[in-house]
């Protein structure tokens, strides 16, 4: 076995990999991301296709320990990528994809022609594209798509990159070869320890710090004094009774917290158990807490932090909120950032509801939900996105002449 040191999805990962392991296998296998679609095993078919150093390459034969030290970006660390938002758009509106299996290595490809190429040229782009297969489409939606991409984005005079980015010569990820430890300080954040296993959390004997995969900013309002809401935050006990679905398990101590948060999605129970330690700056009223949990079924662990601060306003206060967190194992593929964001959203108003009620006087225990129902806060996003969709369809009809 082999220590990878590389960044994925701009996170560091530390993770141990026998030589022969493919990129492929190692970010599914080791990282739980699955989008990353296997098809031939042999370079042809492009359904592994992910970004080397920014540059397209074949996972399923480039070894994961000729990667040590590069930049490995998935088609899930392309969520918030601008050109990939815009062709995932266009492969709707073009019905660029049938069963979905090539969709993922024909973006990652696409995003890259989008990036090079200065015209929406039908050649060069079925040439761009002729590594990758689909066995569904006929390819005409999935041109038209990146055609209209390229078109749109000229039109906003975004000029196209020379070479999209690539600054040395030589098959995809050859610059490893000249890597040194200086280059490697430069192009690769700290990496923390491996993940830590489900089973190993309740024998951590310190609470790690780490750097989150996605942060969240959150904040809300209260109509209670800064001091009294600090004064509050102090009262471990307390403000995991406002937490929906949250319980302790031992007695709390500042340098250690105990305890599960219970989670149902559906059919699907899920209990978080770990451990968090807490941080207070009386000064500017300000903290933070950093956790680390386990849910044994589904063998996903998770790393968190939340950040907060208390700012004076006229009605009271308001709480500025930080919320970094890293997600992997099987529940990392249900844990897309625009869902966890709403999902936090609806989470920070029911916490906030609780705490106003505790401080108002009024018991947690008539307050606060034996857990947190998942598929409510679900349905609840998608009941008050239908209401904004309507609202804005029932808008341009009341303007249309």
């Amino acid at each position: 076995m082999s220590m990878i040191e590389l960044s994925v999805n701009q996170r560091a990962v530390r993770v141990s990999a026998e030589p022969r392991t493919n990129l492929a296998d190692f970010v599914r296998d080791k990282l739980d991301l699955t989008g990353t679609h296997l098809g031939c095993e042999h370079g042809v078919c492009g359904a592994c296709t992910v970004l080397l150093d920014g540059v397209p390459a074949r996972s399923c034969i480039t070894y994961a320990v000729a990667c040590e030290g590069a930049e490995v970006t998935t088609i899930e660390g392309l969520d918030e990528d601008n050109v990939t938002t815009e062709l995932r758009a266009a492969f709707t509106r073009e019905h660029a994809l049938q069963c979905g299996y090539c969709t993922p290595g024909m973006l990652v490809s696409a995003r890259d022609l989008v990036l090079r190429l200065p015209q929406a040229d039908e050649r060069l782009i079925r040439v761009g594209l002729s590594g990758n297969l689909c066995r569904c489409t006929g390819y005409v939606g999935i041109v038209r798509a990146v055609q209209s991409v390229i078109e749109a984005r000229r039109a906003r005079n975004i000029a196209p990159e020379p070479d999209g980015g690539r600054k040395i010569l030589g098959p995809v990820g050859s610059g490893r070869s000249g890597y040194d430890g200086a280059d490697r300080v430069e192009r690769i954040r700290p990496a923390t320890s491996e993940p830590v296993p489900p089973e190993a959390v309740s024998s951590v004997v310190a609470i790690p710090d780490f750097i989150p995969a996605t942060v969240l900013d959150q904040q809300f309002d209260i109509a209670h004094s800064p001091e009294r809401v600090f004064a509050m935050f102090d009262d471990i006990a307390a403000v995991a009774a406002c937490v929906p679905g949250a319980s302790l398990t031992a007695a709390p101590k500042p340098e250690r917290v105990e305890g599960e948060l219970r989670v149902r999605m559906g059919p699907i129970g899920v209990t978080f158990s770990g451990a968090a330690r807490v941080e207070r700056s009386p000064a500017d009223m300000s903290g933070r807490i950093v956790g680390i949990g386990n849910d044994r079924r589904s063998r996903s662990s998770t790393q968190g932090e939340i950040r907060y601060s208390l700012v004076p306003i006229a009605q009271g206060t308001r709480v500025d909120l930080s919320i970094g967190y890293t997600l992997t194992g099987m529940l990392a593929q249900v844990g897309r950032p625009g869902l966890v964001r709403d999902l936090a959203a609806r989470l920070i108003a029911e916490f906030a509801g609780n705490l106003d009620r505790r401080l108002s006087g009024t018991s947690p225990r008539d307050t606060t939900p034996a857990e947190l129902n998942g598929m409510a806060l679900v349905f609840g996003l998608l009941r008050a996105r239908v209401a904004r969709w309507f609202g804005r369809f029932s808008s341009d009809k009341g303007g249309a002449p």
